[in-house]
């Protein structure tokens, strides 16, 4: 399912990137465009490709598909073709129309020479081939800037905004920064950028809460380095002797640093590390000839031997350091003081209209971001100056009931 989705919408790029370019190419150069134009591309170009229907079936879709990769194909030609003037080369349609046929088609075959009728075998790149990363991938011909994004069940095209608010005690939350970045880039790359505007504006928190998804353990290190206390669920361990809680994790081995050798819980020492991941990580591997025969080998490994892949050894040290203060009371409570962002978030879509961008390209975008965050502190100054409380987390009228006291 996901797949047919994605192929859809990448059809449905292509098609619109080929209207548009079409449209501009009608403004600019009509009668060039009219000599050059195939009267079919009347009734596949003439509205947005939405209003088009899809053809039923994969092998009619693929072949819909490659009829437009031909269709691009072909203009692209006529523009490059010897004598056509420059200048229709230097349309931006022309370059997004270029930039999306190199994303999502293939010639099969030779590429017709420049100024040539023919018209080259064209098909739809495919999974195995591989795709551009979001980042570069074109989403809109409207907006280049928008990135195709998914984190968790939420899936869009567009951009993302990161807010960053006050939390203490007895006054109101206001918003201190505001941060728009392209809907691929994942939060733990923002985080920097963050703090640095932060600590040009002299805001620069003691302790910085943060969802789950800022923190990585060398993000974890460089805020240390910063004065700063980064607060924030530590990243989990994903194996699956973390996740059965019946097996030898890393935290059971022995691990000398300055050797970079490790030593299991059976006593055998690994192997001097060979592959070395940047400046990252590095693997340290046990021998095959220990791991097999060994009686605890069911609870350390699925494979013929066990691998560690460790971190520099003060990122190491402080992820360890996060894990276990996240098990402590005190940090629950402490961590507690971020549930309000989730109302602010709440607030700017519902209120605001935070989620919808009234103009195109990032910079637009994120002009839009800040005089709304600034709204939304007015909303809150004007609220706290008339005495009104902090709104508490809604709970259903059933939960309510569970969580309340029973009367003696």
């Amino acid at each position: 399912m996901l797949g047919a989705v994605r192929f859809l919408n990448r059809l449905e790029c292509v098609t619109e990137t080929l209207r548009a370019a079409l449209n501009a190419l009608a403004t600019a150069a009509p009668e060039w465009l009219r000599r050059q134009a195939d009267p079919a591309w009347l009734e596949r170009y003439d509205r947005q490709a939405g209003d088009h229907d899809v053809p039923q079936g994969e092998a009619k879709r693929r072949a819909h598909a490659e009829q437009i990769g031909r269709d691009g194909y072909q203009v692209l030609a006529a523009i490059m073709a010897p004598g056509v003037p420059i200048w229709l080369r230097q349309i931006p349609a022309f370059e997004l129309l270029r930039q999306a046929w190199l994303q999502n088609f293939s010639i099969i075959g030779d590429v017709p020479a420049a100024g040539s009728k023919a018209t080259p075998l064209v098909r739809g790149r495919t999974e195995q081939e591989g795709f551009p990363p979001s980042l570069l991938m074109l989403a809109s011909p409207y907006d280049p800037e928008v990135h195709y994004a998914r984190k968790q069940s939420t899936i869009w095209i567009g951009d993302k905004v990161h807010l960053t608010e006050t939390c203490d005690e007895g006054g109101p939350h206001l918003i201190t920064h505001v941060e728009t970045t392209p809907a691929p880039v994942v939060d733990r790359d923002a985080l920097e950028d963050i703090r640095e505007a932060l600590e040009a504006k002299g805001l620069l928190p003691d302790a910085h809460l943060a969802d789950a998804g800022y923190v990585a353990a060398d993000q974890l290190v460089a805020r240390r380095k910063k004065g700063v206390t980064l607060l924030s669920p530590a990243p989990k361990d994903y194996q699956w002797q973390a996740r059965s809680g019946e097996g030898f994790t890393v935290q059971d081995f022995l691990l000398d640093w300055n050797r970079e050798v490790a030593t299991c819980p059976a006593g055998h020492q690994s192997k001097s590390p060979d592959d070395h991941q940047g400046r990252t990580a590095f693997k340290v591997r046990f021998s095959t000839s220990d791991c097999r025969p060994c009686p605890l080998k069911t609870q350390c490994t699925r494979s013929g031997r066990r691998l560690l892949t460790l971190r520099p050894r003060e990122e190491h040290e402080t992820l360890e350091a996060a894990r276990q203060r996240e098990e402590q009371l005190a940090f629950s409570k402490e961590y507690r003081q971020r549930a309000g962002i989730e109302g602010t978030i709440s607030a700017g879509v519902r209120v605001l209209h935070l989620r919808r961008s009234r103009s195109i390209g990032l910079a637009k975008t994120h002009l839009q971001h800040v005089p709304t965050a600034a709204a939304m502190n007015l909303i809150r100054l004007g609220a706290s100056f008339a005495g009104t409380p902090l709104a508490r987390t809604r709970q259903s009228a059933f939960t309510r009931l569970m969580m309340a006291p029973v009367p003696a």
